[in-house]
């Protein structure tokens, strides 16, 4: 009679599930053969062994399962990548940008004791500042110390005379963290979807592409987009009140961005030279179609941001030397305070008719040159969690480049890319007092400290006009700062007798620490019991007697009085904030404190 079979249990993937089925197994179809079940015996041996390889293999491929979707992915970079997938880009080296105080010496007109303006410099975009630890900026505009608007002070007299020999010229200029770098790399015979990878593990921002016939590359979103926008002079900017005007530029020659966890990649498209022929650009009258009864009208399928006609992604280099400018940050953190930028690393100054200057008053005017800022600096922040990752990533992929609905711009705000600088939290609202779509948009940045700040105004334009890409055609934004509300928490332990009392206190005060580390969302309320669950899950701790929440305010605090006890529930659970205002336990360390009872 034949032997029955026994059936594969797929489900038993764990050691123990998995001996018993190979025991089971030997007694049934090898009774003669092995027959000594006895856990000291070989066989025992090898049928551990096999269990324990199987239970191990049966771990791995359920990890490789969940860390091939997004929403079950627990590994950082596996978040990253899957987030890049559904089309959101996260540079983990954003830029900061703020505007910074300049100061100059000019010499006095001897005649006239005034500024002898010829001597007022101009200082050129590119060059370099530094705050006290090193921390590297870049001047993105000029800075003219010619300036009407500019302040003038006398800075040196005689000590004879009392009169004024030198003047200080004051102006100001926008900053950017990092420093201009340049890659050349050699392009050998025509490769497709090159991959061209850029030094240093903190770039920001790709800035130009150049290769040495001197073609010109274009960053885009993805290959598939084949038109930019560059600003072109308005030459009617003075009635207008506009200095440059928009205009679609078709651009065969592009490339992509991807910023890696130790690199950054620059990729082209798949099109060689040869793609590059006469009729490549599109005739828009070719894509319109007449219909009956009908004026022209544009054909469903045509995409006006799609310009030429061929479908290789781009033109990819090929036989040459390209020239890659990039901005790197010199620092992990790029925010500066206020008065922490004081250092001219390197500063690239132009004068008027400069033959008919004295060459020894140029120089110490070019080396007396100062800088500082009077508001902090900040567009850099730490990085979001797993969980923050995925809610954006998410996010952005229900904008798809425009933003209808409040989390479209929420999601927006989070998407912008890094070069520009990063917001930490926002929320928005419809402004209640507008009788139109007027929205307001509130955010928040991090300090050098990982403490929430408010944005600078630099940050606020370059959002500004981020959002003005995907916003409703009658929506109007108003970019605002949200409320700090900083608070201490204090709360009340029994200890086990035979613990060691400090030992327990500076574990309970770093478990509430911990469940501060990621800031709270704007508006997001404190429950209570998360903070009793995390004492009681320390083993020395026999009870919590309470947990209280407290404000802090004024001296080094927000300054924003928040009555607790009014904005608790009825139970004493929840502390809930204003809808614009956020919770932050700023000095941990003083803030918390904990009693043994």
């Amino acid at each position: 009679m034949p032997k029955k079979l026994v059936p594969i249990r797929y489900t038993n993937r764990d050691f123990s599930s998995i001996r018993e089925s190979l025991l089971e197994h030997a007694r049934r179809y090898y009774p003669n053969t092995f027959k000594d079940f006895n856990e000291a015996s070989f066989g025992s041996l090898m049928i551990d062994t096999v269990s324990y390889i199987g239970d191990v293999l049966s771990f791995y491929l359920d990890y490789q399962a969940n860390e091939s979707f997004l929403q079950t992915a627990a590994e950082y970079q596996n978040v990253l990548k899957l987030s890049r997938t559904l089309g959101f880009k996260f540079n983990k080296s954003p830029s900061s940008y703020g505007v910074c105080q300049f100061f100059a010496l000019v010499p006095v007109v001897p005649s006239t004791g005034a500024p002898d303006m010829r001597y007022a410099p101009l200082l050129k975009a590119g060059s370099r500042v530094a705050t006290v630890s090193d921390v590297s900026f870049t001047l993105i505009e000029d800075v003219s110390f010619e300036n009407t608007d500019s302040d003038i002070v006398v800075a040196k007299v005689d000590e004879d005379t009392g009169a004024p020999l030198y003047y200080a010229i004051k102006s100001e200029g926008r900053v950017v963290s990092g420093e201009l770098l340049e890659h050349t790399q050699a392009i050998g015979d025509f490769k497709r979807f090159l991959t061209v990878s850029v030094p240093g593990t903190n770039v920001s921002d790709i800035v130009s592409v150049t290769d040495a016939e001197g073609h010109e590359y274009f960053e885009v979103e993805h290959l598939s987009q084949n038109t930019v926008f560059k600003p072109v002079a308005n030459s009617n900017a003075a009635n207008d009140t506009v200095a440059n005007l928009l205009k679609a530029v078709s651009v065969p020659r592009r490339y992509t961005v991807e910023h890696l966890d130790d690199q950054t990649n620059i990729q082209f498209g798949y099109g060689s030279e040869t793609e590059m022929v006469s009729g490549s650009i599109a005739d828009p009258s070719n894509v319109l179609l007449k219909r009956h009864a009908k004026d022209y009208i544009s054909d469903t399928s045509f995409d006006p941001s799609k310009l030429t006609s061929t479908d290789k992604f781009g033109i990819a280099p090929a036989n040459t030397t390209l020239s890659v400018v990039y901005r790197s940050n010199t620092s992990e953190n790029v925010n500066a305070a206020a008065n922490q930028i004081i250092r001219v690393l390197d500063a690239d100054v132009e004068f008027n008719n400069v033959t008919a200057l004295d060459s020894g008053v140029r120089d110490y005017i070019v080396n007396s040159i100062e800088v500082s800022n009077d508001e902090p600096i900040v567009g850099d922040v730490s990085l979001p969690s797993v969980e923050e990752l995925k809610t954006r990533a998410m996010g952005n992929f229900a904008t798809q480049n425009r933003a209808v609905t409040k989390q479209d711009y929420v999601s927006a705000t989070y998407a912008m890319p890094g070069k520009f600088g990063a917001i930490k939290r926002c929320t928005i609202f419809k402004d209640e007092d507008s009788f139109k779509r007027n929205l307001n948009l509130y955010i928040l940045s991090e300090n050098l400290d990982g403490e929430l700040v408010k944005s600078g105004k630099t940050l606020k334009l370059n959002l500004k006009t981020w959002l003005d890409n995907v916003r409703m055609m009658n929506d109007t934004i108003d970019i605002l700062d949200a409320h700090i509300v900083n608070i201490g928490i204090n709360f009340s332990i029994v200890v086990d007798d035979n613990a060691n009392k400090y030992e327990v206190l500076r574990k309970s005060s770093k478990a509430i620490e911990d469940t501060f580390l990621i800031h709270k969302d704007i508006g997001e309320p404190l429950v209570i019991s998360d903070y009793f669950k995390v004492l009681k899950d320390i083993e020395e701790i026999v009870d919590v007697v309470s947990v209280e929440i407290v404000n802090k305010v004024n001296g080094p605090y927000s300054g924003l009085d928040f009555d607790v006890s009014r904005n608790s529930s009825a139970d004493g659970r929840v502390v809930t904030p204003g809808k614009i205002q956020v919770f932050e336990l700023k000095y941990p360390d003083v803030d918390i404190r904990g009693t043994i009872v």
